[in-house]
């Protein structure tokens, strides 16, 4: 007799601790659920703020530069930047994981000191072309920056 009540509570005590298990593994199902959930959230956002699908630059001589960001949840920015407010238009390097690498800006005149710059505006904020692509594109703004000069 003593042994079928050892058998019964073992039991009860083996279907309490089942029931302890459910519990837990609904926890950990909910907090994995919560865990992908927020994950798809982030990425869909980063999609949204951060990944860059195309970058432009549009150039007209007596009107500014116009900078265009495309990212890939189609949504876009565009930047203006009028022509009198132009410097110059530089290549510049930099060191980036081990490298050097080139890149476009644009140089705005300081409006309390002529000689000076203001401010140092990358043209390509994603993208990191070459030095030979980003020759042939210095080239023609320098052309169009010249007219523009020239011209006043």
């Amino acid at each position: 007799m003593a042994e079928g009540r050892y058998e019964y509570f073992a039991t009860v005590f083996t279907k309490e601790e089942d029931a302890a298990n459910v519990i837990v593994k609904e926890k950990n199902t909910s907090v994995l659920s919560a865990s992908i959930i927020v994950t798809l959230l982030g990425m869909i956002l980063h999609l949204h703020l951060f990944k860059i699908d195309q970058e432009s630059v549009l150039i007209i001589g007596s009107v500014g530069v116009q900078m265009n960001t495309l990212y890939a949840s189609g949504r876009e920015s565009v930047r203006f930047i009028e022509m009198k407010k132009v410097k110059d238009i530089v290549i510049n390097e930099a060191f980036y994981m081990q490298k050097v690498i080139y890149y476009l800006c644009i140089l705005l005149i300081d409006p309390g000191n002529p000689r000076g710059v203001s401010e140092v505006v990358p043209v390509f904020q994603s993208a990191k072309p070459r030095l030979d692509c980003l020759s042939q594109v210095y080239r023609s703004c320098q052309e169009i920056l010249q007219q523009t000069q020239a011209d006043q």
